[in-house]
């Protein structure tokens, strides 16, 4: 995929002019600016919770592991009627 270079840029930059005005300009920057935050900031509540979950099912799967190898090693009481 060819640069677009500063001649696409310029000319990027008079398009939007012409579409939006001067005025309209900073105020499209602004709610991109919005956007923007609100989407890294939902991105980052989701990936945060996703450790969460992680990290609480890896302790709950711990402890039952280190439960049941507890009930495993426990020795069986023999029967002394047999002997």
């Amino acid at each position: 995929m060819p640069n677009i270079g500063a001649p696409g840029y310029i000319l990027l930059i008079i398009l939007a002019l012409l579409l939006f005005g001067p005025n309209k300009l900073p105020e499209l920057g602004r709610a991109v600016g919005r956007t923007f935050r609100e989407f890294k900031n939902g991105a980052r509540d989701i990936l945060s919770e996703d450790q969460r979950t992680e990290h609480k099912d890896s302790k709950d799967s711990a402890v039952k592991v280190s439960q049941t190898s507890a009930s495993e090693v426990q020795p069986q009481p023999e029967d002394k009627r047999l002997s």
